[in-house]
């Protein structure tokens, strides 16, 4: 008998110290909503990631089998599809290309970056201990709540006007480092054309000095830049202060870490909800404070260098930066209508039979489905917006996808296939939902439903 093309799975928990704690934490909450099994919320603790997906280190599990989803799709390879299984090295295992999660972060979560797949694979072999796997690491964030971010090197204009405003950095860089840093800055074109291999190096060599300082003289600065924050306004002109306040904050939940100087090179970005940004291999970021979806390729590879209690590798990290230094809209991921033809986006998607469900013409659907698209083949995320009494259909995919519902309730109906009719099942807040390779479906809200349904849908598409 032919597996369901669609079935619930059971997400994973990840307990870490930067999550929120207890139901202020949104992965509590759903956690806690959909009856997660075994699970209880308990306020003292903090309650960081809620994992769906594949990676062997906190595998999703299919109630209705009792397996591993991997294990599920390993014996069901066409809940996967063969285009997936030949373009993707691991999906003949029952592996999907990607990892989906729900962020809740109370306190800022390391300086990090993800290393390239060539790097992934040099690491993984030289350390399997601390990097767990082969992969690379590319990854999306869209907000749930208002959210903040340092994302990818500031402008070198930037960085050089906080260079000179506060000694307290500059203090800690080579004085010819800093010189050469700040000529090539000035002579830097600001129009958005790429910085030089000279002036790229000039910015590795600044973050490496800072990065690599001594630590009684990072503490000595972090001190002062502190007293200079609670002065008045204008005592770091050419600093905004709520990047200097960001610089205390950091330093009173990781004191005399150098990843609190950080806001003064890296881009400090606020998203609102279903705002998102894209980091690619190599670009440094920090999570600092809400409550995001997250979709990266299927890894758990984190490179880090300060905020963190865990191992710092801060030779990997400088030497795999790409040291691009933009501002923060380069990393910005505009969403599209979904689906739409016109898009070049959606030319990969494969249309399936009509469900015998009513249709919706193009400007009602504008409001319901939105498709956030990086650049990478990995994965795309859809986000389903649907008040009260209304519905939304999505055609089949070319390869498989999970979503999670983050607000209210309703159902999904699909094709179980030709001359079998359709298929139902309900699903409320925290369900999280398997779609298999090929499906059509259509979301449906009830009439008395006061919140309608969010859900947040991610899927790999056929490079």
């Amino acid at each position: 008998m032919a597996a369901a093309p669609v079935f619930k799975i059971t997400p994973t928990i990840q307990q870490y110290d930067w999550g929120k704690v207890g139901k202020s934490s949104k992965v509590a909450q759903l956690a806690e909503s959909s009856n997660l099994p075994g699970f209880t919320v308990k306020e003292a603790q903090p309650y960081a990631e809620l994992w769906m997906g594949t990676h062997p280190k906190s595998p999703s599990r299919v109630p209705s089998t009792n397996r591993n989803l991997s294990e599920h799709l390993k014996a069901n390879p066409s809940l996967i599809g063969q285009k997936i299984i030949t373009d993707f090295t691991d999906a003949g295992d029952g592996n999907i290309p990607f990892l989906f999660k729900v962020l809740s972060i109370q306190k800022a979560l390391s300086i990090q970056t993800h290393p390239d797949k060539k790097t992934a694979e040099e690491l993984y072999a030289k350390q399997p201990d601390i990097y767990k796997d082969p992969n690379h690491k590319p990854e999306m964030t869209i907000a749930l709540t208002d959210f903040r971010a340092l994302c990818g090197f500031r402008p070198l204009h930037e960085i050089a006007a906080h260079l000179k405003a506060v000694p307290e950095l500059a203090s800690l860089i080579p004085p010819l480092i800093l010189e050469r840093f700040l000529h090539l800055s000035s002579t830097s074109s600001t129009s958005g054309l790429p910085a030089s291999p000279e002036a790229k190096q000039a910015l590795k060599d600044v973050f490496s000095a800072t990065m690599t300082a001594d630590p009684s003289a990072i503490k000595r600065s972090l001190e002062s830049v502190s007293k200079k924050a609670s002065g008045p306004e204008n005592a770091a002109d050419g600093v905004s202060k709520d990047v200097l306040d960001l610089v205390v904050t950091l330093n009173t939940q990781f004191p005399g870490d150098v990843g609190a100087l950080c806001p003064l090179l890296l881009n400090d970005v606020t998203l609102k909800p279903g705002e998102a940004i894209f980091l690619g291999a190599g670009e440094p970021h920090a999570y600092i404070e809400g409550d995001v979806m997250e979709a990266m390729a299927n890894s758990d590879n984190v490179i880090r260098a300060g905020l963190t209690p865990k191992l710092r590798d801060i030779p990997n990290l400088v030497s795999c930066l790409t040291y691009t230094p933009a501002p923060h809209s380069k990393h910005v991921v505009k969403p599209a209508l979904f689906p739409d033809t016109k898009q070049p986006q959606c030319v990969r998607l494969l249309f399936s039979p009509p469900l015998p469900l009513t249709s919706h013409s193009s400007d009602e659907r504008s409001a319901k489905s939105l498709l956030y698209n990086p650049p990478i083949p990995e994965f795309s995320v859809i986000q389903v917006k649907l008040s009260p009494d209304e519905k939304e259909r999505h055609p089949a995919l070319d390869g498989p996808s999970i979503f999670i519902v983050t607000t209210g309730s309703g159902r999904i109906v699909w094709n179980q296939g030709p001359g079998e009719g359709t298929g139902s099942l309900d699903v409320g807040l925290g369900d999280v939902v398997f779609i298999g390779t090929g499906t059509g479906v259509e979301f449906i809200t009830d009439r008395k439903s006061s919140d309608g349904i969010i859900l947040y849908r991610a899927f790999v598409q056929v490079p």
